[in-house]
């Protein structure tokens, strides 16, 4: 645990202006606004969740609150991780996309988890948004799935809709995951206050460490 204190240290020391600036020492997460109709505001409770259990697991200084920003505005860029999700349709317009892409091309991290509902609506719009990547599904493998905590099947399942195994697909630029959409899983739903969903305490670990995992890979790659 020791090291990965100090892994933290340097971030915020080294990494962190690139976001920031001088004036503050705190990281910054966000929930995407997006058009179109869609929930994008599902969840109220997830991210102040999350980030209370990276604060607490991971020794990050995430400040508390839920930010909201807008998928075309520049304060995007002052945020490394943004969260998405939602049941339905979601729309970027041409400035939105170019916004999205200079923020991910530009080390930004954007977590599209669908909270049933999303995946004929997303996946046009992620191929609008990168018509030179594929969407490809990452392996068990793959050190989104081993950051600080084991997950050798991949993805955990929260909550059951359709009955399919739960996947993450990623766009991956120069070797890094940029955009990583979860698919029937329910990560987001995980992470809400016990009173919402009422899910056993086991598979609300499940959740927040797989989520804390999504959070260590997209502050240190």
């Amino acid at each position: 645990m020791t090291s990965l204190r100090i892994r933290w240290m340097w971030l915020l020391v080294s990494v962190l202006p690139l976001w920031l600036g001088a004036q503050s020492h705190t990281l910054r997460v966000a929930q995407l606004k997006y058009k179109g109709g869609g929930d994008w505001y599902a969840n109220p409770t997830s991210l102040p969740n999350l980030i209370r259990f990276c604060n607490e697991h991971l020794y990050t200084d995430i400040e508390p609150e839920r930010y909201v920003v807008e998928a075309g505005s520049p304060e995007i860029f002052t945020y490394p991780f943004v969260h998405m999700t939602g049941h339905g349709n979601v729309v970027f317009d041409a400035q939105e996309r170019d916004n999205l892409r200079r923020y991910l091309f530009g080390g930004g991290f954007l977590h599209i988890d669908d909270n049933y509902g999303m995946y004929p609506y997303i996946i046009p719009e992620i191929k609008k948004l990168f018509p030179e990547y594929e969407l490809v599904e990452l392996p068990f493998d793959h050190p989104i799935f081993h950051q600080v905590y084991e997950f050798p099947r991949g993805l955990p399942k929260i909550h059951e809709h359709d009955g399919k195994p739960p996947q993450a697909f990623a766009v991956i630029h120069k070797g890094r995951v940029i955009l990583l959409y979860t698919y029937e899983t329910d990560l987001s739903d995980g992470w809400e206050d016990p009173s919402v969903h009422h899910d056993p305490p086991t598979v609300r670990e499940a959740a927040l460490k797989m989520g804390a995992n999504i959070i260590h890979y997209a502050f240190t790659r």
